[in-house]
């Protein structure tokens, strides 16, 4: 399967919409897309991967990536997911201390962690 992705601003947030599999062939394009994103100033964003059916370590990876990307610029990431399967990734490895996890794109937008 393929990774779609998609951007649009809200307010001072920038949603990233990523949808099907985030693991070692896809996760490349993720990384693109958050360097381009924290290179073109978006140091706010959200992550909505309520379209992902699959995550690897290399996802993981690039996240956490993504995260000291926008915080070596005082920014934060976000990421939106209520998907049970998903949700015990991040569990398991500790990553819920990590990132800020929220239900909905507007929780995560109006979040000010």
């Amino acid at each position: 399967m393929d990774l779609s992705l998609s951007t649009e601003t809200m307010g001072d947030r920038t949603i990233g919409r990523v949808g099907g599999e985030i693991d070692v062939y896809t996760a490349p394009k993720l990384r693109e897309q958050l360097v381009e994103l924290v290179n073109d100033g978006s140091f706010h964003l959200v992550v909505d991967m309520e379209g992902v059916d699959f995550l690897d370590s290399t996802g993981l990876g690039v996240l956490v990536g993504g995260l000291k990307r926008v915080r070596a610029h005082e920014g934060s990431l976000r990421l939106v997911c209520n998907q049970e399967r998903i949700l015990k990734i991040f569990r398991i490895t500790g990553l819920t201390k990590v990132f800020p996890i929220h239900t909905s794109v507007e929780e995560a937008v109006a979040a000010t962690d």
